[in-house]
């Protein structure tokens, strides 16, 4: 048999273990937290945030870098949004009408 040989000139890329991607996403994380920005799910490798009108998905990949990606709402997040508002007018509707019949207001 012929021996195993292996190239000195390229060296053994070894991928991030997900306890040290973790911390890696951590610390990316954390200018955009104090920023103003929400987290939505995490996991070791992701993160999706969210502020207004934006999202934004940080990743850690095998290598340990970090990458960032804004993009708009999902168009589940604003149905959500639109049906929490109809909800809430609806009770303050309700409200106001039960409270003019029983002569509150």
């Amino acid at each position: 048999m012929l021996p195993e040989t292996q190239s000195n000139s390229e060296p053994e890329i070894e991928p991030v273990h997900p306890e040290q991607a973790e911390i890696i996403l951590r610390e990316a994380l954390e200018p955009y937290l104090a920023d103003g920005w929400h987290l939505l799910s995490q996991n070791a490798y992701t993160a999706r945030l969210t502020r207004g009108m934006s999202n934004l998905d940080v990743s850690v990949d095998l290598l340990g870098k970090v990458e960032t990606r804004e993009s708009g709402l999902t168009p589940l997040q604003d149905s959500g949004r639109l049906i929490a508002w109809v909800i809430l007018l609806t009770t303050l509707l309700i409200v106001l009408a039960l409270s003019a019949a029983l002569g509150i207001i």
